[in-house]
């Protein structure tokens, strides 16, 4: 284990401790992520919607309020239309739930994974048979120009609330409005929310013009702070940056989580086998609700999923049960696809990115195969689920910080060679559709391209940062806590690591099948603390061996008891 303290100004640490009354380990950790002011700090560690910055310069967004209240007011009947994943779903279900708070009449769908990404003409076609005039795409839209234009063709005007990346300058949008943070007139400071965020945005915007226009004289007035929970949800399962807005959203969001208001969230947290004492954290919502509402979308259609977090006390059970079968069908289709991956690669040379294509690899199970080949080879991994009868395959990419996925995948398609039919997404994660028979082509297209973005990129580092050195007996409750505050945790806010130095093991159990490495460690001053080390069960640690220990204070509760905890995520075995 390879440690390095990272270098910090004392004086501003010592400022922030002592401003804020908090553990100098903290203050490090605030200070390490840029917060250097008490008054930042303070906000930092107790966010409050308030410090929101209003969406000026969101281009799309005055079109689109003034759009959706006059649709309100007329009572005409709007579609709102999801993709397919945990932040489409999510919008989808925002914004339809604060439309039907507010009194209007809308029609709600989300996307079928079998045909295709996004808002398809299908999709616009179905909306206008149910009389819809104007419909509200959520995390798709951007990049569908072609069914927006059809539905154009039938009288339906299209608002687009979608993070994706702009189709290039020069391109005529030809929907009524396009939300879109990646638009090169936007001037609003925060490009990183999830769809789910923009549309929280908009929700509030509209609020605001339909009060203004007396419209809630009549009827109750939707508190947006109910929609919070959705926010949280689609921001942490979509992995953009959990910094700025999106830090204050999903922070708020987990604590209405946490409430279990929402009949669906409530049944959902139960299948999985959350503990109603436990802390919905971004943990909690990437390993146990995002698989789970994600998994019919994987397996064809979404609905499920949406229909869920739209529930009643009456059905939100049934529902939540529906999701645990499919994500457990998930689960075995996704296990098979990686064991054949993994087999093929084994004795294949790897170049700069990964791509592999199958047959009966369902596309909604490929963009996980990819994540994984990610994380064991390091480098960009596109993979391809075909389709013999159709003659086409459907992929989904990942990578590395380092190289991105748009880019790669726009130079590849530059050629016009490359098989690429349809291709969207963002820097990190991005779906494609490609001619079977150019896979090789597409091969050969995106290691050029993903070998040329990696250049300069600089090799992985293998060290550990960690924020603070701490004895055992500074790691208690307190700390724990005020660590845990500074979350939610993820990409631009990662979690804080402190270290320990010299501890014996006193006690050790692997548990979890050997996966698990259970510990209770003692130092000079004969204080002891316990630690588990998830998925360390395969270190060579024994009885009286002294360690250190890069690791995350938690609190844990057993049998009603709270306790400080390690949690390590990496050890050092002294000589």
């Amino acid at each position: 284990m390879d440690v390095r303290l990272r270098t910090l100004d004392d004086r501003l640490v010592s400022r922030i401790s002592s401003s804020l009354r908090v553990r100098p380990a903290t203050a490090r950790c605030l200070v390490a992520r840029g917060v250097t002011e008490p008054s930042e700090a303070q906000g930092f560690i107790d966010p409050r919607l308030a410090a929101l910055r209003p969406p000026l310069g969101l281009a799309g967004m005055a079109g689109a309020v003034g759009r959706i209240a006059d649709a309100v007011q007329r009572g005409e009947r709007i579609g709102v239309f999801g993709d397919y994943d945990v932040d489409g779903v999510t919008t989808a279900a925002l914004i339809t739930s604060f439309l039907r708070a507010s009194g209007a009449h809308v029609e709600c769908a989300v996307a079928r994974r079998e045909a295709g990404y996004g808002f398809t003409a299908e999709a616009a076609a179905d909306f206008a048979a149910r009389e819809c005039k104007l419909v509200i795409t959520g995390d798709c839209g951007t990049s569908d120009l072609d069914a927006i234009y059809a539905g154009a063709a039938l009288g339906v005007e299209v608002i687009v609330v979608d993070h994706h990346t702009v189709p290039a300058a020069g391109t005529v949008h030809p929907s009524h409005s396009l939300v879109n943070p990646f638009r090169t007139d936007s001037t609003f400071p925060f490009r990183g929310m999830a769809s789910v965020g923009l549309a929280f945005y908009v929700a509030a915007s509209v609020r605001t013009e339909l009060r203004d226009r007396g419209w809630y004289r009549q009827r109750p007035e939707p508190d947006v702070r109910d929609l919070l929970d959705l926010v949280a949800l689609g921001t942490v399962a979509d992995m953009v940056p959990l910094n700025a807005e999106n830090r204050i959203l999903t922070s708020l969001g987990m604590k209405r989580l946490q409430s279990r208001v929402r009949p669906g969230i409530a049944a959902l947290l139960a299948s999985a086998g959350v503990d109603p004492d436990r802390d919905v954290d971004a943990r909690t919502i990437a390993w146990k609700l995002a698989p789970r509402l994600n998994a019919p979308g994987r397996l064809g259609a979404a609905e499920p999923s949406l229909a869920l977090l739209l529930a009643d006390h009456a059905t939100a059970v049934a529902r939540a049960a529906a999701l645990e079968e499919a994500n457990t069908e998930r689960r075995s289709i996704q296990d098979r696809v990686v064991e054949e991956v993994m087999a093929r690669l084994e004795h294949k040379e790897i170049g700069h990115a990964i791509v592999i294509a199958g047959e009966n690899w369902p596309s909604g199970v490929v963009g996980i195969v990819a994540a994984k080949l990610v994380d064991k080879y390091q480098r960009p991994a596109f993979v391809i689920g075909l389709d013999p009868v159709a003659g086409i395959g459907r992929g989904s990419a990942r990578t590395r910080v380092g190289v991105n996925l748009y880019d790669a995948l726009h130079a590849a398609n530059k050629g016009g060679d490359s098989g690429l039919k349809r291709f969207g997404g963002h820097a990190m994660a991005a779906g494609f559709t490609v001619d079977a028979r150019s896979i090789d082509a597409l091969s050969e297209a995106l290691n050029i391209a993903c070998g040329k973005l990696a250049e300069g990129s600089g090799p992985i580092s293998t060290h550990v940062d960690v924020d603070a050195e701490v004895r055992l007996t500074e790691i208690d409750e307190r700390l724990a806590e005020e660590l845990t505050g500074l979350g939610p945790f993820g990409q631009n806010n990662p979690s804080p690591v402190l270290v320990t130095r010299d501890v014996r093991v006193t006690s050790i159990r692997r548990v979890g099948g050997d996966k698990h490495l259970k510990l209770t460690l003692e130092d000079h001053e004969r204080t002891t603390r316990d630690a588990i080390g998830f998925n360390l069960g395969d270190r060579p640690v024994e009885l009286g061996q002294r360690i250190d220990l890069a690791f995350v204070p938690k609190v844990s509760t057993w049998q009603g008891r709270r306790n400080a905890e390690l949690e390590v995520s990496d050890l050092a075995i002294l000589p």
